[in-house]
């Protein structure tokens, strides 16, 4: 990955690219780029819970949602305490005996967990695996710069997926008070109501039909346009 993995990332998804391929495959260079890493993850804290954000394809099932589960690990750890976590080899490992006998049976032997800067997050991780002892630890070095660009990444990728979010929460918003508005004038139109005593109208009739007001208004709008409503309950 060169130094602007962050800015490539953020045009991507700019472009329509999705969340989930774009760190799938940051994983998957992150794997390449490693010698000795079998396979790698990104673990985030979000809504006070652990999640593997992306994982490489040659990531085994299991071996961070096991984590998860125990409440202890080496991504678990460094994504809590943000400092770096490093087991050689798991056949000597005794700090997390329930995770280590897992990672042992599906053929991992070292581990390498690095936490990552992300803004807006609790805690967040890059999980290096490898299948030889001692493979990760050699020279650290270029581990913990590959973090420093993973955590770049990663905090693009969420903040773009906020902005996005943001934004369609924010035309929903406005197509919503279009739409009542709309309805508003209608039945201040057929009513001869003013316009508050047009919205109590309608709003009492959302409750009594058990209907959300934008929906509610919606249907009338369409009605009254000679079309056949497009959504929502009476």
């Amino acid at each position: 990955m060169r130094p602007d993995t962050s800015e490539a990332l953020e045009q991507v998804m700019a472009r329509g690219g999705g969340l989930d391929t774009l760190l799938r495959d940051l994983t998957d260079r992150a794997v390449g780029e490693m010698p000795g890493a079998a396979a790698c993850s990104i673990t985030v804290s979000r809504s006070d819970r652990l999640l593997t954000l992306a994982g490489s394809g040659t990531l085994i099932g299991g071996l961070d949602q096991r984590q998860y589960e125990n409440g202890s690990g080496p991504c678990v750890d460094a994504a809590e305490t943000r400092e770096e976590q490093y087991a050689p080899d798991l056949a000597e490992e005794t700090r997390w005996p329930q995770y280590t006998a897992y990672a042992l049976s599906t053929g991992v032997r070292c581990v390498l967990a690095l936490p990552l800067d992300v803004e807006g997050e609790a805690g967040a991780a890059l999980n290096l695996y490898g299948t030889v002892p001692g493979a990760l630890g050699a020279d650290r070095a270029p581990a913990r710069d590959l973090a420093a660009r993973v955590g770049g990444a990663v905090d693009t990728a969420l903040r773009v997926e906020r902005e996005r979010s943001s934004a369609a929460d924010i035309r929903l918003a406005l197509l919503s008070r279009s739409v009542i508005d709309q309805a508003v004038g209608i039945v201040m139109a057929r009513e001869r109501l003013d316009a508050e005593a047009a919205m109590r109208r309608l709003v009492r009739a959302s409750q009594d039909r058990n209907v959300k007001l934008r929906d509610l208004c919606a249907r009338l709008v369409a009605r009254a346009a000679g079309r056949a409503p497009s959504g929502g309950g009476q």
